[in-house]
This record gives C-alpha cells, sequence and structure tokens, in this order.
C-alpha cells in the first residue's frame, strides 16, 4: 500500500516499476477494491495504479467541493501520474472513472497511451436527478443511497460485502461533489478527437449506464472497439472479473512487433502465455516481466541469429540440464520455428555426445511424446506447471 500526501489522491500501485503504466479508475461510491480481482493479474505486464475518488476509500474528503466536474477529476489524476513520474500512460475506468479517462484522452492526448471505458458514459443523463441526490446526500448521509446500491451495480442474486461497506464509508460531502461531477458531464462534443484506441465494454443488463451508452461511445471514438459483457451489471469487474481481465489484458497487450511478449508469443503461442499469465502472482510479477523484457525482448529479438538456430541451442541447453518440462515447450516452439521432427531428431542426438546417453534418452522421450500429440487429432495442453516461459 502506498502512503499518499495530503493533496494527492490516494493509491496502489502493484507491478514492476519499469513496466508500462496502466492507471485504473473506480465508479462513484466504490474504492480500489473494485479492481481487486482484476489488478493482480493486468500487473504481470504493467505498472498497475489504482486511484481513490475524494472521499472514498484512502482520498481525502477535501479534494473537491460542491459544483466539481470532470474536468477537476482528471487534473488530480494529472497529478498522481506527475508525482508518479508517469509522463504517458493507458487508462481504464469504471462510470465516473470512465468518464475521467474520456476527459484525459480529449483534453490530453499526450498523456494517454491506451483508453479502456468500462460500463461508463459520455453523458449521464439529465442533471436532475443527479442534483437531487447530491442534495439528499448532504442532507441525509449515504444510508438512503446505499440500500439501493446492489439493484444498480449488480444483477439480481449477486452481491459483493466490500464494495457496500465502501459505500457507507465515503464522506458524504465529497460523494455528493461528484454527483455534481456526473449531473454536469457531458463530452460527447469530444469524443471524435480521442485519438488513444480505445476499448468500450458494456454489461449488458446494466441499469445505470446501459449499453446504449457504450454504443454512443464507440460510434464517437475513431475505431473504438465494443464488448457487451452477458451477465454482467453496472460493476462488472468485480460481477465478472475473468471477463473484464481477458478483454483488457488484449486491449492493453503490446502491439508492436519484435516486443518481448509477441515474441514470446509467437515463439511459445498464445496458449501457453495466457496461462503463464493468469498464474501470474504479486509475487512471481517481476520474474515474468523479466522474462518478457530480457529473455525474449533482448536476446530471442536479436537478429543474429535466426528463431531455427535459437530453437536448437535452447533445446541442447534444456537437455544439458534435465529441464524435461521446458523441453517439451521448447519442442513445440521448435516445431513452431519451423524444425522438422528430422532436425529436431538430429540435434537430440548430438546431445547424447555432448550431454550424455541418458540425458539423450529422455530428451528423446519427451520429444516423441510431444511430435506425437502435434501430429495428433489435437494438440495436448503445454506440461509447464510453474514453468515461467
Amino acid at each position: 500500500m502506498t502512503t499518499t500526501p495530503a493533496r494527492l489522491l490516494h493509491h496502489r500501485a502493484e507491478g514492476p516499476a519499469s513496466a508500462p503504466p496502466l492507471l485504473l479508475g473506480p465508479s462513484l461510491g466504490t474504492s480500489t477494491a473494485l479492481w481487486d480481482q482484476v489488478a493482480p493479474e493486468l500487473s504481470a505486464a504493467h505498472r498497475v495504479v489504482r486511484w481513490d475518488l475524494p472521499g472514498h476509500g484512502g482520498s481525502a474528503p477535501g479534494l473537491i467541493g460542491p459544483g466539481a466536474g470532470i474536468a477537476d477529476l482528471g487534473v488530480l489524476v494529472l497529478a498522481l501520474a506527475d508525482s508518479l513520474s508517469l509522463e504517458r500512460f493507458s487508462y481504464a475506468g469504471v462510470s465516473l472513472g470512465g468518464a475521467v479517462g474520456l476527459w484525459l484522452a480529449v483534453h490530453h492526448p499526450e498523456r494517454v497511451d491506451r483508453l479502456a471505458v468500462v460500463c461508463s458514459s459520455a453523458h449521464f443523463g439529465d442533471p436532475g436527478p443527479w442534483r437531487e441526490r447530491a442534495a439528499l446526500v448532504r442532507a441525509e448521509g449515504l444510508g438512503r443511497v446505499a440500500e439501493s446500491a446492489a439493484g444498480r451495480w449488480f444483477t439480481p442474486g449477486f452481491t459483493e460485502p466490500r464494495l457496500l461497506d465502501d459505500l457507507l464509508g465515503t464522506d458524504p460531502s465529497a460523494y455528493a461533489a461528484c454527483c455534481d461531477a456526473l449531473a454536469d458531464c457531458d463530452l460527447r462534443p469530444g469524443l471524435s478527437e480521442v485519438r488513444a484506441p480505445t476499448l468500450v465494454v458494456a454489461g449488458r443488463e446494466d441499469p445505470a449506464t446501459p449499453p446504449a451508452h457504450a454504443r454512443e461511445i464507440a460510434d464517437g471514438i475513431p475505431g473504438a472497439a465494443l464488448t457487451e459483457l452477458p451477465r454482467a451489471s453496472h460493476l462488472a469487474p468485480a460481477e465478472r472479473p475473468e471477463a473484464v481481465r481477458e478483454a483488457l489484458r488484449a486491449h492493453f497487450a503490446p502491439r508492436e512487433r519484435g516486443s518481448g511478449t509477441a515474441v514470446r508469443r509467437e515463439v511459445l503461442g498464445d496458449a501457453h502465455v495466457n496461462r503463464a499469465q493468469a498464474r501470474t502472482t504479486e509475487f512471481t510479477a517481476p520474474f515474468q516481466d523479466f522474462i518478457s523484457r530480457y529473455a525474449w525482448g533482448e536476446i530471442w529479438t536479436d537478429p543474429t541469429l535466426s528463431r531455427r538456430e535459437r530453437s536448437l541451442i535452447t533445446l541442447t541447453a534444456l537437455v544439458a540440464h534435465g529441464h524435461h518440462d521446458e523441453l517439451a515447450m521448447h519442442v513445440r516452439a521448435a516445431v513452431r520455428n519451423g524444425l522438422s521432427p528430422r532436425e529436431i531428431g538430429a540435434a537430440l542426438l548430438q546431445t547424447g555426445v555432448y550431454c550424455g546417453v541418458p540425458a539423450a534418452n529422455s530428451a528423446f522421450a519427451v520429444a516423441e511424446r510431444v511430435l506425437a500429440e502435434l501430429d495428433g487429432p489435437a494438440q495436448a495442453p503445454d506440461r509447464d506447471g510453474v514453468q515461467p516461459d
């Protein structure tokens, strides 16, 4: 957990400090806990920074006041990014947090690399109900709002007590100020100016920001993609975390050919890399980042040797050290890199001379099994256990 100066939004940072930064914004009435089931996996490839709205979670309520606007929240996010030396970042946000991301992409395009807008809107409807809610909260606190929150946030039968507790713990004055921001929010005129590659995610059963709102955003932003999640309401990261994780991971994945992640996928295949990322924890994330950047981003991208040659070298090294699980994985990679079974066999035969007959014998057994699986009706899954790459 990060200790935050009083004039900055409270935040939580996860993932390697050297990884591409990704900011995650919350919905009204929630905290960084909204991203608990999504952020850890995203932190395998990104420096993830979740932040709290003023008066929510750990953020001070006095950061905004009555009559606040989306711009006020956007400026606070920029101040947070500046404090962390994040000159350029990707951004994903839910509802009010998504609107903040839209504002940043419109007014500070030089800061936003990629954008995801989740269960949000460019215009949250008639300002009257928002002003009424702000007045109610200022007068009576959040009790009555909390009573109806589950119906707005989740599909029938689903609940997340932690988020409901966070709502009750929110400062009423700051919550009301955020309602003021939602009342005056209209980002529709600027949608066509967004240049960051954008993904819009909607919950099909979201009563607060229905799919029609998401379609309006996607239609307004040039080249934007739209994903609608079944069985999801307003707080999709809590209710459908797997679907949200997959959508965001694909959207924020490095796109440039030759990057470590791209080469890793090309050599080992998407299925293996997806499994490795899914197993990543906060403890193993730095090692995953190291593998992607160094092994795949520097060594495997060096044009001095072809990928065929690198596969031959890798097979030999794995046989020498008896790393049979990774040998199986790299036999598959060798086939993907263009080596024939005969060439793989020749490489393993040579290991019998320099690594020893018992090592080669075990290696032939592993390779024969893998090649038989690849030649069968369907490729068997990698036996990669906890292997890192």
